[in-house]
C-alpha cells in the first residue's frame, strides 16, 4: 500500500489545518532536489512551477543550502534597527542590475513588498487612489489583497478606499481589435482611463501591475504597453509599480522584465524567486523618492525587515544566475518549451493558446479552438491525469477563460527534464482527450 495513504496523517490534516484556497494534493511529500519533489513512496514528481512560482534554481540547491548553514551559524535574524554586511551587499547589487532604482527595502513576501510599495506611493504623492488589472493578483493583505482583482474579493467586506481597476489586455481575447482581428491594446487603454478619470476623485497615487500577468492567466503586456502605461501615469502625476514577484531575476529571459520595453519603474517589488522558495522580497525605488518618503517620515517597520539570513540567500542567487548564465538559459529553454506547447496546440484542439515569455508559460485548456469555449473540468483533468504520471503544474480557473496552466520550471532544469515534461504533458491531454473524442483535431 502507499505511504501516501497514511490516513493519520491525513485525518491530522484535516483535523487541524485551516483550507486556505484550492485543495491539497494527494501526496505527502517527503523530500524535494533539483526539479524534482518526492512522495511518502519516493516517487519522483516533476516540478514545472518551482514550488509556488518560487524556486528559480530548484530545490535543495547546493549553495543555497551552505549559505543557509553558514548564515544561521553567524547571524539569522537581527533588532531591526541593525544593518548586517549580506543586507547592504544585496542591496548594491540589486541597485547595480536596475540602474535608476538606487535604494532598497529587504523584506519577507511578495504581499508585504507591495503594501510598502503602495504606502510610500500615497505618502510620496499625497493621494490614496490606487489602480491596478482586472486580473491581477498581488497578494493577500490590506492594500495588495485590494489591489487584486482575480480572486479572492467577495465575502470580505470593503476593500481599501480608491481601490480601481481597468482591463487587463488580451491578445488571445481581444475587447477591442484592429481591422485584421488583432487586439488594439492603445484604444482599449485609453477608453480604460477614460473611465479611471471619471471614477477618480482627483487623488491617484500610483497604478501597480505585473509585466506578465500570472494568476490572470499569464497575460502578456504587449510590445509597447508599458511605455504608453507610464505615460498614463505621468499624465496625472501617479507613480507606476511594477510588481515583478514571478517575472524578476532571469525567468523572462530578461534580468528583469521591464527590460525588455525599455521602461523603468518608479517603485520595482520583487519576491518568489530573489529567495529562491525562502521567504525574502524588496522593494527598490529612485534616490529622488526615497528621499522625500523619508522627508515625509515613512515608516515600515517590520520584525523582519533587512534581515541577514534572507539577504545572504538572496545575494547568492544573484550569484548563481550570473555565474550559471540562468538568464540566456531562460531565453534558449524557454523557446524550446514554447515549441513543444505549440506543437501540442497543433496537434489537440483542446489547446487554445499557449503564451508568455521566457520560462514563464501558460497553456489554455478550452473545449475547442474555434470557439475558445473554456474547459475548466477537462483542464483539471488533465492536472490530475499529469500528476499520476509524475508531473506536477499549476491551473488557474477564471471567468471567461478556460483552465491556463501555469508553467514556470526551475530556471536550473535540464533539457531532459524539460523533454520529459513535455511528455508527460502530451500522455496527459491524449489519456483525457481519449474520453472527449471531439477535442482532438486531425493530425
Amino acid at each position: 500500500m502507499s505511504k501516501n495513504l497514511d490516513q493519520g496523517f491525513w485525518n491530522a490534516a484535516q483535523k487541524h489545518l485551516i483550507r486556505y484556497g484550492g485543495s491539497f494534493e494527494p501526496a505527502i511529500i517527503e523530500r524535494a532536489a533539483g526539479s524534482f519533489v518526492y512522495d511518502a513512496d519516493d516517487r519522483p514528481i516533476l516540478d514545472f512551477t518551482s514550488g509556488q512560482m518560487s524556486a528559480l534554481l530548484g530545490h535543495s540547491h547546493p549553495r543555497i543550502v551552505s549559505t543557509v548553514s553558514r548564515q544561521v551559524g553567524q547571524v539569522a535574524h537581527l533588532f531591526s534597527g541593525m544593518l548586517s554586511r549580506p543586507v547592504v551587499e544585496l542591496a548594491e547589487r540589486l541597485a547595480a542590475l536596475a540602474p535608476g532604482l538606487d535604494r532598497v527595502l529587504l523584506l519577507s513576501t511578495g504581499a508585504e513588498s507591495n503594501e510598502a510599495a503602495i504606502r510610500m506611493a500615497k505618502l510620496v504623492t499625497g493621494k490614496h487612489e490606487i489602480v491596478a488589472f482586472s486580473k491581477s493578483w498581488h497578494g493577500m493583505t490590506g492594500v495588495a489583497a485590494s489591489a487584486t482583482y482575480s480572486a479572492g474579493r467577495k465575502g470580505y467586506g470593503p476593500a481599501a478606499v480608491g481601490s480601481l481597476a481597468i482591463p487587463a489586455p488580451n491578445s488571445s481575447r481581444p475587447r477591442f481589435k484592429h481591422a485584421d482581428g488583432s487586439l488594439d491594446w492603445q484604444t482599449e487603454l485609453d477608453d480604460a482611463f477614460d473611465l479611471v478619470d471619471s471614477q477618480s476623485t482627483g487623488s491617484l497615487a500610483a497604478f501597480v501591475a505585473e509585466p506578465i500577468l500570472s494568476s490572470g492567466g499569464i497575460l502578456e503586456l504587449p510590445h509597447g504597453y508599458l511605455a504608453a502605461l507610464q505615460k498614463k501615469c505621468r499624465e496625472r502625476g501617479m507613480l507606476l509599480i511594477l510588481d515583478e514577484a514571478q517575472t524578476g531575476i532571469g525567468r523572462t529571459g530578461h534580468m528583469f522584465a521591464f527590460q525588455r520595453d525599455g521602461v523603468t519603474p518608479d517603485i520595482l517589488t520583487l519576491s518568489k524567486t530573489i529567495g529562491a522558495g525562502l521567504p525574502l522580497s524588496a522593494v527598490m525605488t529612485t534616490a529622488e523618492i526615497e528621499e522625500e518618503a523619508h522627508a515625509k517620515d515613512f515608516l515600515f517597520y517590520t520584525t523582519h525587515v533587512s534581515d541577514p539570513l534572507p539577504a545572504a540567500v538572496g545575494l547568492a542567487v544573484l550569484e548563481v544566475v550570473a555565474e550559471e548564465k540562468l538568464v540566456e538559459r531562460a531565453r534558449y529553454l524557454g523557446a524550446r518549451l514554447f515549441d513543444g506547447l505549440s506543437r501540442l496546440k497543433q496537434r489537440y484542439d483542446c489547446v487554445g493558446d499557449v503564451r508568455g515569455r521566457g520560462l514563464l508559460l501558460g497553456v489554455e485548456i478550452v473545449k475547442d479552438r474555434k470557439d475558445r469555449v473554456p474547459d475548466h473540468q477537462l483542464g483539471a483533468a488533465i492536472a490530475v491525469e499529469a500528476f499520476r504520471r509524475g508531473l506536477s503544474m499549476n491551473i488557474v480557473k477564471l471567468p471567461g477563460m478556460g483552465g491556463v496552466f501555469r508553467i514556470a520550471p526551475p530556471l536550473t532544469i535540464s533539457e531532459e527534464e524539460l523533454d520529459l515534461g513535455l511528455k508527460i504533458i502530451a500522455e496527459a491531454v491524449e489519456a483525457v482527450a481519449k474520453t472527449n473524442l471531439p477535442n482532438i483535431a486531425a493530425e
